[in-house]
């Protein structure tokens, strides 16, 4: 297949560029500062050349917007908005201008746009949209409106011959330096890496050979259209998260953070809280009815090839 990946420099890119790219797929990342073969330049904001590249590919992986890894300022949440939405704009604008447009477009989205609960988990039938609840930051609503923006973006796109799937993602789980397995297992290693808040808010995740297969069962299954969770079926409270993370790396203990702690190491991050204290109960309901079968369901045993990959691999492998 001919792959088009708008904002495939990230984390998630370059796992579907090294693994789409080894299974003999024809990939093109489009980026604002192209480096190396296969990559094309664009702003994610205006038509260019660069849609070129969309007229007559299979499929289109638009992971384009600005990392949610930094400080939720309103300059950065801003960002966050515009960047996701007028990229998906575009996209759709050349798939639209398209004399061959691809057969389907799938679009990052985030598993951020379900409520914060701790009662039951979110699938896409039965799943609460956030925004509305009660006792929670008040800038937390507005990462729910950039995710329902993004998909909107998406579903306005006039694109009749191209299928839509919104891919509501969890956090992706990968060996890869930078990344936010990476992050987690240094605090591990450091002793820090015990509950948070208390530890009661879920944690939803995907390990990257699912999310890899997931996009490959979204591409080819002419079904399946709108938003789709990609998660893994067993999320878990942080602190059972962090004590099967801790296990899987022969660290027997992690020092509880209380939430002001959070705040204060997420500011040395230059992260958010957010990222910690959102409880993501996220299942992927749409996924399992249609078949999909995963390879790392649970977190304990996912945590463990994690580790032996992370060690075992040298950095640039995993780049």
């Amino acid at each position: 297949m001919r792959i088009v990946i708008p904002g495939g420099t990230g984390q998630v890119g370059t796992i579907l560029n090294r693994t789409l790219g080894a299974a003999g797929h024809e990939i093109t990342i489009l980026t604002r500062r192209p480096r190396r073969e296969g990559e094309v330049g664009w702003d994610g904001a205006t038509l260019g050349r660069w849609a070129e590249t969309i007229d007559g590919c299979d499929v289109v992986v638009n992971l384009a917007g600005r990392s949610v890894n930094c400080r939720y300022t309103p300059a950065n949440l801003r960002a966050m908005m515009d960047s996701r939405v007028r990229s998906a704009e575009v996209v759709g604008e050349a798939i639209e201008a398209a004399a061959r447009p691809p057969r389907v477009w799938l679009q990052m989205s985030t598993a951020t746009i379900y409520t914060h609960r701790f009662d039951a988990p979110n699938d896409e039938a039965t799943g609460e949209i956030g925004g509305a609840e009660a006792g929670v930051p008040a800038y937390w609503a507005y990462s729910v409106e950039i995710a329902k923006a993004w998909e909107r973006a998406q579903e306005a796109a006039r694109t009749p011959h191209t299928r839509k799937v919104a891919l509501r993602s969890a956090m992706v789980m990968s060996p890869d330096r930078g990344g936010v397995f990476d992050v987690l297992s240094r605090l591990a290693r450091l002793g820090l890496g015990g509950p948070v808040a208390g530890g009661a808010q879920y944690v939803s995740w995907i390990h990257e050979r699912d999310f890899v297969h997931a996009v490959e069962f979204l591409a080819e299954r002419d079904d399946l259209a709108g938003p789709v969770n990609l998660a893994a079926p067993g999320p878990l409270p942080q602190r059972a998260f962090m004590r099967a993370l801790r296990a899987a790396s022969g660290i027997p203990v992690g020092l509880p953070a209380t939430r002001w702690m959070a705040e204060i190491g997420a500011f040395a991050m230059r992260s958010d809280t957010e990222l910690l204290l959102k409880s993501r109960r996220v299942i992927p309901g749409r996924l399992v009815d249609a078949g999909f079968a995963f390879g790392h369901p649970e977190w304990p045993k996912a945590a463990g090839d994690l580790v032996r990959r992370l060690r075992a691999e040298p950095a640039d492998a995993l780049r």
